[in-house]
């Protein structure tokens, strides 16, 4: 049982396109009247539709909000916040502009209402970072989590694809980290492992087209889950780096976090084997922290701190200053080893631990695909490849062994040991498996107005003997007499003439004649012809249920997982008619057993039909002691495509 304490951060929040719009009532809400704006010099034009939504209710504005929070840039708010007397505060922007909001919010207790127009986070978070004298401090406290905050997706719609990697980057670390943090929750989990899956897909879709709405909703949606992660659990070891090395180095706040992301995971990857599984599974990829550098790379985004003006000889600095205070962290925090992961990061290299097993599988399976690559029929290709990755996946989910293994392909060996000219035992594990009845729902969903195929089952035989209209395919066999009176037409209804139609069917015992060796020559099969009208008659007896041969492998399989081998009581047809698609199907009867467990799911409602009782007169004179049934159905046929 897991034990957690989760605590929910009261903020409110204002999502969609155009909520910009819904400012001014926000503002209202919290009871201000006079409220400072602040901005930064590149938001002109979201400051300028800030500007028209308050309307009235802006009193003044500051625009020389600056990264890290320097003290000295709050002071100079501060004035003009108590020279203009305003009763709220309003932030657009990033993170620069968020951060300079709670530190006026803490010294004034002021109410916040934020416009976020980039994929920070930390607008939902009670954190905030200062930096004075060229230390970076963090503190945490209720009066520093703003009150409101409206996401307005058109706000992100301009922001320059480099600057949605690293932030978009910088909200997936709060995700990463607040897995393995020592407050970590299921609540928490779930909004981490959200936000991890949205921005690893929604990136991607941005550098295709940066102005794509819905991929800068996602982005924007995975910003907020990540910052009330942060907000809700404590961070660890990349976020000490990073205001390490932004506070005392100057280096830009998002680009510090794409660079150093990968690499702090990679450090702590360790001790938190699980979590960089699950993490793995959420971005789609075999492991984790090569997985994040190679989609910063792929995107064109920072991978080394010497590209961000970091001198190398600073790397021992950061280092010890990183390491000079305790916080919780999964791995012991040594100063060699985060000398290490900086000299990593200030280089730019791909992380590369020990490959996990769940690496070298996912490296295994698509090196057997790629030996498919030159197969000249791309159908061939694309078949052996989705095989290949659904076996490997199966085989790995389940940890199959050795010894299972080898009963598989035994299992596989008998099976086409047991096949016979008279008998499929391969058709058989595919009908008991359900794999011919996908097939076949796939193929109905083809031809929606034509008659419903149905599995072709073991005991086709070709060649089957002519039988006259109104023959007797039972041969005298014993069985209640069954009349069978079909049509065959198009789409339309207009009659087939000369279609094939091939029938089978058991014995009243459940046997087919391949199973009777006494039997002398085909019996309960027969192939005729439609006449002009497109239709069919011949005399037969009504079929039984019937258990498929439990003597090979199949029957095995069944036993081993206690179904029983029952069919629901059905004739076969296959019809075949010039111009048209070829139509293998059953009809079963309806007072039959087993119609809601057939054993190869092979029953279909629009397949079950009455195969009525009668006395008296048969309709063609036959005469017949006792009761007797009456089947009458139409087929209708597809044309051929083309």
């Amino acid at each position: 049982m897991r034990t957690f304490v989760y605590t929910s951060r009261p903020s409110r929040v204002v999502f969609g396109a155009g909520t910009v719009d819904r400012l001014a009532e926000e503002v209202e809400r919290l009871g201000c009247s006079r409220v400072l704006l602040l901005s930064s010099g590149p938001l002109a034009a979201a400051s300028a539709r800030v500007h028209q939504a308050l309307g009235g209710l802006l009193a003044a504005e500051f625009g020389g909000a600056a990264m890290h929070t320097p003290v000295e840039v709050t002071e100079q708010a501060l004035a003009l916040l108590k020279d203009s007397s305003v009763d709220g505060i309003v932030a657009v922007g990033g993170g620069s502009t968020t951060g300079l909001s709670k530190a006026l919010a803490l010294r004034t207790g002021l109410p916040q209402v934020i416009l976020p127009t980039t994929y920070a986070g930390s607008e939902v978070t009670p954190v905030l970072g200062e930096t004075r004298d060229g230390r970076k401090v963090t503190r945490s406290s209720p009066e520093i989590l703003p009150e409101t905050v409206v996401y307005d997706v058109d706000f992100t719609l301009t922001l320059p694809l480099s600057l949605s990697v690293t932030s978009g980057v910088n909200a997936l670390a709060h995700a990463v980290e607040a897995l393995y943090s020592d407050e970590a929750n299921p609540v928490t989990d779930q909004q981490a492992l959200d936000a991890i899956s949205r921005i690893a897909r929604s990136l991607p879709r941005l550098a295709a087209d940066p102005a794509d709405p819905e991929a800068r909703a996602d982005l924007l949606h995975a910003a907020w889950l990540a910052g009330t992660c942060l907000a809700t659990v404590g961070m660890g070891l990349h976020h000490k780096l990073c205001h390490t090395l932004g506070g005392s180095f100057d280096l830009p706040h998002a680009e510090t976090h794409t660079v150093v992301l990968p690499h702090a995971m990679a450090h702590n990857a360790p001790a938190v084997p699980g979590v960089m599984r699950r993490i793995a599974d959420a971005l789609g990829v075999p492991d984790a922290p090569s997985g994040v550098y190679d989609l910063v790379s792929s995107l064109g985004g920072p991978t080394s701190l010497r590209d961000l003006g970091m001198p190398e000889s600073g790397l021992a600095r950061a280092a010890e200053l990183a390491t000079s205070t305790p916080y919780p962290n999964p791995r012991e925090l040594t100063t060699e080893g985060i000398t290490e992961l900086l000299t990593g990061a200030w280089h730019g290299r791909r992380p590369e631990g020990a490959p996990s097993t769940e690496a070298k599988l996912a490296r295994l399976t698509e090196q057997v695909v790629a030996s498919f690559a030159q197969a000249p029929d791309p159908r061939v290709r694309t078949l052996l490849s989705d095989l290949v990755r659904h076996l490997h996946t199966f085989v790995a989910a389940n940890d199959v062994t050795d010894a299972e293994w080898q009963y598989a392909v035994g299992f596989l060996t008998r099976t086409g040991e047991s096949c016979s000219p008279t008998r499929q035992e391969f058709v058989l594990l595919s009908d008991t498996l359900g794999v011919s009845s996908t097939v076949d729902l796939l193929t109905n969903s083809r031809t929606p107005h034509t008659t419903p195929s149905a599995v072709l089952g073991p005991f086709y035989v070709e060649g089957p003997p002519d039988t006259p209209h109104g023959g007797d395919i039972s041969k005298g066999l014993p069985g209640t007499p069954l009349w069978v009176d079909v049509r065959i037409t198009d789409t339309e209804d207009a009659p087939l003439g000369n279609a094939v139609v091939d029938v089978w069917q058991s014995n009243k015992d459940g046997f087919y004649d391949v199973q009777l060796p006494d039997l002398d020559g085909p019996v309960l099969r027969g192939r005729l012809r439609t006449d002009a009208e497109g239709r069919i008659t011949f005399w037969s007896i009504l079929p039984s249920e019937y258990p498929i041969p439990g003597d090979g492998p199949v029957g095995q399989m069944l036993d081993a997982v206690g179904r029983h081998p029952f069919r629901a009581p059905h004739l076969h047809f296959m019809i075949d008619a010039p111009g048209h698609r070829r139509l293998v199907t059953q009809l079963f009867v309806s007072d039959g057993p087993y119609l809601d467990s057939d054993t190869v799911f092979g029953v279909k409602d629009e397949l079950v039909v009455d195969f009525a009782p009668q006395t008296g007169p048969t309709p063609d004179g036959r005469p017949v002691d006792g009761d007797w049934r009456r089947l009458e159905y139409t087929f209708r046929l597809a044309p051929l495509a083309g």
